[in-house]
């Protein structure tokens, strides 16, 4: 264990040396801050005009359907872009500067390395996730929020920012160019955002796999306060199933 938390003390020093993480934690703030404040200035409008025309059915005009919901919906896909940004440098930036060699010399198992760079960027993304808390803060002083589903929705838009880092660790392994990895990374991410779009008109079983494949469907339901299991167990294997396809990746490099 101490190796793990070595590797990814390292890791973490050397990203905060650089201007890396600056750079992307202030652009995920802005964009998301962005969004927050036109989500919030549209639910402002919407509660104008009912309030001009009150025979209207407003019931779904809540501050957790018409702006929660949609701000983690849009930060989901900010994520798709700054997660690879993130783990781009992982196991590719060791190779580009021979220090991979060095690693494998040295008495540290690969599943050490493995997970202390997981650990590494699950720290960055926990980090940059516990900013974006002050708009749901906004809104617990200022307004009436469903707590609840505001944690459900977090827990959901968490446990997909720690698959995201496990996908791109893993393509950050299969190669020593950063750009490569990223734009591999960013693949396999949109194909999960889109893989349920053909669902509707598709027949069963395909239609069942398609939404299970789906990162975005067990988002939705976590984001709608509906804690499920099986949505909690889709993330998790995910992060382990691409945890294992690193380590094995970075095994085979080992014996090249």
């Amino acid at each position: 264990m101490r190796n793990v938390i070595t590797i990814a003390w390292r890791d973490l020093r050397s990203v905060f040396v650089s201007p890396i993480a600056y750079v992307v934690l202030t652009g995920y703030l802005l964009l998301t801050g962005w969004f927050f404040f036109n989500i919030l200035g549209q639910f402002n409008r919407l509660v104008g005009q009912a309030a001009l025309m009150p025979g209207l059915d407003m019931t779904w005009l809540n501050l957790n359907d018409a702006v929660v919901a949609p701000l983690l919906q849009n930060m989901s896909v900010v994520l798709l872009i700054v997660a690879p940004m993130l783990t781009m440098r992982s196991f590719a930036e060791e190779r580009s500067t021979g220090t991979y060699e060095l690693l494998f010399t040295s008495p540290i198992r690969v599943s050490d390395m493995v997970l202390g760079k997981f650990l590494a960027g699950a720290a960055l993304m926990t980090l940059m996730i516990a900013l974006t808390m002050i708009f749901p803060v906004v809104l617990i002083v200022y307004g009436n929020p469903e707590t609840p589903l505001i944690l459900s929705g977090y827990l959901g838009l968490y446990l997909m920012a720690i698959s995201f880092v496990a996908i791109g660790n893993f393509t950050s392994a299969l190669t020593s160019n950063q750009i490569i990895a990223t734009i591999s990374s960013m693949v396999i991410l949109l194909l999960m955002f889109v893989i349920n779009w053909p669902a509707e008109g598709a027949a069963e079983p395909l239609k069942s796999i398609l939404i299970h494949l789906s990162v975005t469907e067990h988002l939705r339901s976590l984001v709608g306060g509906i804690i499920d299991t099986a949505d909690i167990t889709y993330f998790v294997s995910v992060t382990l199933v691409f945890l294992f396809l690193t380590h094995r990746a970075v095994e085979s490099a080992r014996w090249r």
